[in-house]
């Protein structure tokens, strides 16, 4: 059964909401991993919308589990990641104007530059996954950057309107996992996965991790993070 790792971005989306210093997204990580958390998920963002700099050094000498930093493939960001030393970066697509990622990064198209940057992510000693749509030219050309591992992007499946296109959907990530492992590239997954949703995902043989946010946080609001961890580790098979 897959691993839960806890995106924290939310937690500073409140706090930039007024400026201020609360909520404190480290304490809001030290929580998770007390509930259970595996590992613990910041995108750091170039318009700094949530997560800010300062949050990925605190968290760097406090995290006791793994620290997963969502980012861009642009130099600037890998020179923070370089500095930061992150267990592992993910890569992801990124648009000023969207409220949140919006599909996979496009590796097909973004080929040369993506395999840079994961060259010299790799060279700073950090593991490489990348955030991709379940699609097996996606997969293959993850595969040819030199990447570890992909994270199934589940947005599509999430957001389906009905039974017979959340099967289809379904279908499609079972479909990229197995190609996936059969290449040699170890799996994860997430985006828009919630507490109604997760478990057909977590039953996908060969999914190492799950990554969740926006649903886990919004949950911790009401009932308090450790709570929302909680029940969440119990729907991920844990």
């Amino acid at each position: 059964m897959p691993r839960l790792n806890v995106n924290i971005d939310h937690v500073a989306t409140i706090r930039q909401a007024r400026g201020g210093t609360e909520p404190d997204p480290v304490s809001a990580a030290s929580l998770a991993e007390l509930a259970g958390a595996k590992g613990i998920v910041v995108h750091l963002r170039e318009d700094r919308r949530h997560a800010q700099v300062r949050d990925l050094e605190v968290l760097r000498k406090t995290v006791q589990t793994k620290l997963n930093m969502e980012m861009a493939p642009t130099n600037a960001m890998v020179n923070i990641a370089k500095k930061i030393k992150p267990e592992m970066a993910t890569l992801v697509p990124e648009k000023r104007q969207e409220l949140t990622t919006e599909g996979g990064l496009n590796v097909v198209k973004h080929f040369q530059k993506v395999k840079s940057t994961v060259n010299a992510l790799k060279k700073a000693k950090i593991f490489v996954s990348l955030f991709i749509d379940p699609d097996l030219k996606q997969i293959e050309k993850s595969f040819e950057t030199g990447a570890q591992m992909v994270e199934i992007h589940t947005g599509t499946y999430a957001d389906a309107g009905s039974e017979k296109e959340r099967e289809k959907e379904l279908i499609k990530i079972e479909k990229a996992v197995d190609h996936a492992l059969d290449i040699g590239l170890r799996v994860s997954a997430g985006h828009g996965l919630n507490y109604f949703n997760v478990e057909e995902v977590a039953l996908i043989d060969g999914i190492e991790e799950l990554n969740i946010g926006h649903s886990l946080i919004s949950r911790a609001v009401l009932v308090g993070m450790d709570t929302a961890v909680r029940d969440m580790v119990v729907l991920c098979g844990e």
